[in-house]
């Protein structure tokens, strides 16, 4: 069989024109998805990519095979108490999908997990949701809704077999097991049942994928009859709705990447209209949950207005535009990021030092009683707490060296329970690896934290993998992986680099890596990777960078500005045709994106600024880049997969190493099913090996 030649994409000029700025593009024509030539050209990419590939075959088996083998593949979650239930999940060795079980409570009085069969059905098992079985006969499967009425008797769930999360919502009767007639169609995740079981909420989305509008549904009644709670016209939000955990109220939620605004209902009284909790004002986000004190209603509010951190305060259920109370006042020092009531005791989530924080709350007095742990770098949060009444309060803990782990905390006596620690085969033992914290100083004088881990023994400078992402203040938080063992045992060194656009520091490191700033996230990240070769970690022919999504910008950006620092670089599902989508209000998301990278549609301070950076626009033929492995998927509803195939033609123009794979069956998250996910990592990790030239080093 000939030899494959890299892909050249045919050049179909297509001109734009914004702020007396004419721009002559190329490829746009590979954004007619439905075009047999592009279906053709991006078939061609994974052809010529498996081709330039295919002597990994080998590693990437091995890999996968690691994985799989340091994985118990017949597990189980630890139970969560629901109404008169213990729920829970298994997965058995050779699915893709879990199954959703179900036991009943013996004892109300006892809120011990119970202790299940590892290998097997627990006694009194109902399953209630098999996934692999509805995934039968689909080449992507996922869930975005999944809700069990609180009297236990019915079942819904929406379902995604194409990958661009549209969702259809069903309902079962799980005594029978037996679907009903009720189907939602086009909804958005986070469906849920009215307590009284009656009836559901769901939101669907507009032809930008904006999800814009609540509804009402009277379970055993058509989607046509669906009443509309609530229904968003500007672009900028976003819409959602759920109910309070003390099943009172439910709460419709607007958003944009700046402001917010809540609106209450009552849970018995759905067609009430709903009331406004604080008027939107540009630039005040806040969130609210319901509290019951002395037997008076109360919301939480958590806000930033003249709080850039957030403020927690109090106001009256019937009065909140009344005088808030001051709860847990505004400080530069901590982030404060969640707030959560329960009938006896309250929890709140912050950040400070760069690191996720838990602790119990006096909303009297306003002191926080943290929950502390020992390691130098960790990742906390409470999770799986669903009961109103619940003595114990369940939250999660990891680092980089410690394996996922479930904790439960008696409020009562403080007692500390690890109910399971994420199981990892093999001779795996956290004391064989070690983790750090450096700074690096950026350019203009800030210092980016850094999180590190490699196996004891392993010295610099070699091999390392730099992973960032820095936008929507979302932290990359440290954590343990199964499949990084595989790098780390063949003696690869593992770092996040916290850049600006994060929220690892604050608001203010969000700020300072947005819009007119976002320069700075792309700075950072060559900053950190130039203190990790100064200090000897690295050099440049042993560092590889990663980054998805917006994250894939960050490497697009790194690749233009200092292609010399990088052997290889891997960009998921990468945003790197910035500019000409977020000119086009039409895209999925565009408008709502404004408030995260400016308007350049009608400022042309913004156009300028985002031309300057936005990778496809910047590739420079003069320069000589690394390697680049772009991934996508076909039907991405948040990075149209026109983006890395256009910036891949523009790189090949330049001379440039890089190859493309694109899932012709799957969506932003890539491919569905565990197996099939361990699989595409494998690939991505023999890639990133091949470039740092460890192919034939076996794990330590």
């Amino acid at each position: 069989m000939a030899k494959l030649s890299a892909p050249r994409a045919q050049t179909r000029p297509t001109e734009r024109t914004h702020h007396g700025d004419t721009v002559v593009d190329p490829y746009e024509w590979l954004r007619e998805k439905e075009s047999p030539e592009v279906i053709a050209h991006l078939e061609a990419e994974n052809a010529y990519t498996e081709q330039e590939t295919a002597h990994l075959a080998g590693l990437r088996e091995r890999i996968f095979q690691e994985i799989k083998g340091r994985t118990l593949e017949t597990d189980l979650s630890v139970p969560t108490r629901s109404g008169a239930w213990w729920y829970y999940g298994r997965s058995v060795e050779g699915r893709q999908y879990g199954i959703q079980c179900r036991i009943p409570v013996a004892d109300p009085e006892d809120w011990t997990p119970p202790t299940l069969p590892e290998g097997g059905a627990a006694p009194g098992e109902q399953i209630i949701l098999d996934a692999n079985v509805e995934a039968e006969g689909h080449e992507f499967f996922s869930l975005g809704s999944f809700d069990v009425s609180d009297d236990g008797t019915r079942l819904l769930y929406g379902v995604d077999v194409e990958g661009d999360e549209r969702y259809t919502v069903r309902v079962r009767d799980l005594a029978s097991g037996v679907d009903l007639d009720d189907e939602l169609l086009g909804t958005a995740g986070g469906a849920e049942f009215s307590p009284d079981g009656t009836a559901i909420v769901y939101t669907t989305v507009d032809e930008s994928w904006r999800p814009d509008t609540v509804h009402l549904h009277r379970v055993g009644t058509s989607q046509d009859d669906d009443t509309v709670l609530f229904h968003e016209p500007d672009e900028r939000f976003w819409v959602g709705a759920g109910f309070t955990r003390s099943r009172a109220l439910l709460l419709i939620e607007a958003g944009s990447s700046v402001t917010s605004e809540t609106r209450l209902v009552p849970a018995d009284a759905l067609s009430e209209e709903a009331r406004i909790v604080w008027p939107r004002t540009d630039g005040v986000e806040y969130s609210v949950e319901h509290r019951v004190a002395d037997g008076a209603d109360r919301l939480l509010i958590l806000h930033n207005r003249d709080a850039p951190d957030f403020e927690l305060v109090e106001v009256p259920l019937s009065d909140p535009l009344g005088t808030a109370r001051v709860v847990v006042a505004h400080s530069s020092e901590r982030r404060l990021e969640d707030v959560e009531a329960f009938e006896a005791v309250t929890t709140v989530s912050y950040r400070r030092d760069g690191l996720t924080r838990i602790g119990l709350l006096d909303p009297t007095s306003g002191d926080i009683d943290e929950i502390a742990f020992d390691e130098p770098l960790s990742t906390v949060g409470w999770h799986g707490n669903n009961e109103w009444a619940q003595p114990m309060l369940r939250f999660g803990y990891g680092s980089l060296v410690t394996p996922s782990t479930v904790l439960e905390l008696d409020v009562r006596s403080g007692e500390r329970f690890v109910r399971k620690q994420q199981p990892v085969l093999g001779d795996y033992d956290p004391a064989d690896y070690e983790q750090f914290r450096e700074w690096a100083t950026a350019v203009d004088g800030t210092r980016v934290p850094i999180s590190i881990v490699r196996r004891v023994g392993v010295q610099g400078p070699g091999p390392l993998h730099l992973y960032g992402y820095g936008s929507y203040e979302a932290s990359m938080d440290p954590s343990f992986s199964i499949a990084r063992l595989s790098m780390l045992d063949r003696g690869v060194t593992f770092a996040i680099a916290h850049v600006r656009g994060g929220g690892e520091l604050g608001r203010h490191w969000y700020e300072d890596g947005k819009k007119l700033h976002k320069q700075n996230s792309f700075s950072d990240f060559v900053d950190v990777a130039d203190h990790l070769i100064r200090e000897g970690w690295t050099t440049p022919a042993g560092l590889v960078a990663e980054g998805g999504s917006a994250g894939g910008l960050l490497m697009g950006a790194v690749a233009n500005r200092a292609p010399d620092r990088f052997a290889g670089i891997l960009a998921g599902v990468p945003f790197v045709d910035a500019l000409t989508s977020i000119l086009d209000p039409s895209l999925p998301l565009t408008v709502i994106e404004w408030d995260e990278w400016g308007d350049p549609l009608h400022d042309p301070e913004v156009y300028a600024y985002m031309k300057a950076y936005s990778p496809y626009e910047n590739i420079d033929p003069a320069k000589r880049y690394p390697r680049i492995l772009a991934t996508t998927s076909l039907n991405d509803t948040r990075v149209l997969y026109v983006e890395p195939a256009k910036w891949v033609a523009r790189l090949r123009d330049a001379g440039a190493p890089a190859l493309m794979k694109i899932e012709m069956s799957a969506g932003h998250g890539g491919v569905s099913g565990r197996y099939n996910a361990w699989r595409e990592r494998a690939e991505e990790l023999a890639w990133l090996l091949d470039v740092l030239e460890l192919t034939d080093t076996d794990p330590a």
